[in-house]
């Protein structure tokens, strides 16, 4: 904490000097600190490798043009298709962590990739010892594994610890969601913009920072993963909702936190959910994540009726395709297609003052 302290000084004596911090838990320090340097200090959030910046590291440049040209009206050619979700079941497997990443783009073997995020699920949980003066290690490791198994629908707390009470659940939560290891997605009524100005804290799931750890936490067969075509037979969906979401999360600015949106009704008639609400200009976009390659849309065409909304966007493992007034992507290309080209996230071309970057082990910047 006193390094960080000194962190407004190098930009009031020393502004031509691009100084940058970088740690574990960095957000738990900022919380002790008496004052933050408004206006000197500018920060920058890192996530695990997003599937685009995966087959740059495994050399595939070619797949990714080739899909950023892809369209709703104009589709890829079939055997393209087919490598591309080829190439995200192993994403699925390997996950973003860089040294996943790097072990598997060395090997090409999957074994060894899992042994390295072996090591990181032993480590992140060795580190909730940290957080032991708010939540007990214990608790807060028995919460963290509750996100895990209820990665899909609402997130019961009750189910979460035994013998716990809700509000040290939350708790545990809050800690969790701080140090970037879950992010929450929000119920939104989504009648108007900001989504944000509607939500029910009640209603949130939460997922994990990545499909990598996510998969090694539940000990799915990796084997099923590359040869299914449904991902439901694996594990309900989620593995498909957590990857989409991480996505958007990804593809969206590094300069501030993300907020992910979701819409549920609850109704005799029937329910109806929305995986993902996103805002693009006055617009909000609806995303529907399906799990394998057919399925109705009948939550989504709903949503769009009850909201007047004229656009709605399906991604699966299908390849790019149009229906009336829901376009369909890939699930690989919906960072290009639902929240547009990623930003240029380079330091050099930023204005030059002080940095913060928050980050985990093993994180980079997108």
């Amino acid at each position: 904490m006193p390094a960080l302290s000194k962190l407004r000084y190098f930009y009031e004596q020393y502004p031509e000097l691009h100084l940058i911090a970088a740690g574990s838990l960095l957000e738990f320090a900022l919380e002790e600190l008496p004052s933050f340097g408004v206006g000197r200090i500018r920060s920058f959030f890192m996530f695990p490798f997003s599937f685009d910046e995966f087959l740059r590291a495994l050399g595939d440049d070619m797949l990714v043009d080739a899909y950023r040209k892809a369209t709703p009206q104009k589709p890829l050619l079939e055997p393209i298709h087919q490598k591309l979700i080829h190439r995200l079941k192993t994403f699925l497997i390997v996950g973003g962590m860089p040294e996943a990443v790097a072990k598997y783009a060395e090997t090409q073997d999957l074994l060894h990739s899992q042994n390295v995020l072996n090591d990181i699920v032993i480590s992140l949980k060795s580190d909730f010892a940290k957080y032991r003066k708010r939540v007990p290690a214990l608790r807060i490791n028995e919460v963290f594994e509750s996100v895990v198994r209820q990665a899909e629908g609402k997130f019961v707390y009750e189910r979460a610890a035994v013998q716990t009470s809700n509000a040290q659940v939350k708790q545990a939560l809050d800690l969790l969601v701080m140090a970037g290891l879950v992010y929450p997605i929000t119920h939104s009524a989504a009648n108007g913009i900001p989504l944000g100005a509607e939500i029910n804290p009640k209603f949130q799931r939460f997922i994990l920072l990545d499909t990598g750890l996510f998969q090694r936490i539940l000990g799915l067969d990796a084997a099923r993963i590359v040869i299914s075509n449904d991902f439901k037979t694996i594990n309900r969906g989620a593995l498909a909702e957590i990857f989409v979401g991480l996505e958007l999360i990804k593809g969206s600015s590094c300069y501030q936190p993300v907020s992910l949106y979701c819409w549920q009704r609850e109704k005799r008639q029937g329910n109806a959910q929305i995986d993902y609400l996103i805002q693009q200009g006055e617009q909000i976009v609806p995303v529907e994540v399906k799990a394998g390659t057919q399925g109705a849309m009948q939550s989504l065409r709903v949503f769009m009726a009850e909201k007047n909304i004229n656009k709605g966007i399906r991604t699966s493992l299908e390849n790019f395709a149009q229906y009336e007034n829901i376009d369909v992507f890939p699930m690989y290309g919906n960072l290009k297609s639902i929240k547009g080209a990623l930003l240029e996230r380079i330091v050099s071309r930023l204005p030059v003052e002080t940095f913060l970057i928050m980050n985990l082990p093993g994180h980079k910047a997108g």
